[in-house]
């Protein structure tokens, strides 16, 4: 079964592994998990295993290789905030 998750609530998610954790582990345990972005949606499983690194020591270094990974577009256009104002 498929979960959904916003990307400004990709956390709990990367909290829920253990740690430290290989990229391909992660990859693994994330590959439920479908990930809504700002310009559609990506298998957050697929976008672990896109990142830079072999091993993660926390769900922050995760969490900054994966937003280092995604394209600007995802995150929404540039310099507007989700948030009201």
């Amino acid at each position: 079964m498929t979960r959904e998750v916003k990307l400004s609530r990709v956390d709990e998610e990367l909290e829920a592994l253990s740690y430290p954790t290989s990229r391909d582990d992660a990859a693994n345990e994330l590959d439920e998990v479908t990930l809504l972005l700002a310009d559609g949606e990506a298998n957050l499983g697929e976008l672990v295993s896109e990142t830079g690194s072999d091993s993660y020591r926390s769900a922050e270094d995760l969490k900054t290789e994966l937003h280092n990974s995604l394209p600007r577009e995802a995150v929404g256009e540039p310099y507007q905030s989700e948030g009201e104002g």
